[in-house]
């Protein structure tokens, strides 16, 4: 705004900048509270694609469990106990102990489960679950 007085004839200019500070806040709080609704507003659906190998290591041992659930370390018969103690030894052995653990799908869940804590508190740390691939 320009004031001009009649004792001085000096304009005074000046930018009257609290427009401004108004729009700017107001785009500051619509962009504080949209930006968190970003991060979950895309939903995709993501393709489905054939089974990869997994990556190579030094030493997997295989444990699988046939439709009777019996327990084969490697092709040897162990009972529950028995595998405890075989993996219990091979994680001892073997620093980066990996296991893939292979169950019939007639195997009821518990005797899966017992057998994946057994593996567990023997100490691996590395357990791969093999399944079939879709048809």
């Amino acid at each position: 705004m320009a004031f001009s007085s009649s004792d001085n004839d000096d304009v005074l200019s000046e930018i009257n900048i609290t427009p401004l500070v108004d729009v700017m806040l107001v785009l500051l709080v619509a962009f504080i509270v949209t930006a968190p609704l970003l991060n979950n507003a895309m939903h995709v659906n993501l393709p489905k694609t054939e089974a990869t190998a997994p990556a190579p290591t030094a030493k997997t041992v295989t444990v699988s469990i046939d439709g009777h659930g019996q327990i084969y370390v490697d092709h040897d018969a162990r009972s529950l106990q028995q595998l405890g103690s075989a993996m219990h030894e091979f994680a001892a052995t073997h620093a980066d102990a990996s296991v893939t653990l292979q169950a019939d799908e007639g195997v009821p869940y518990g005797t899966v489960a017992k057998a994946m804590a057994a593996i567990e508190h023997a100490g691996v740390t590395k357990l791969a679950v093999l399944t079939a691939g879709a048809s």
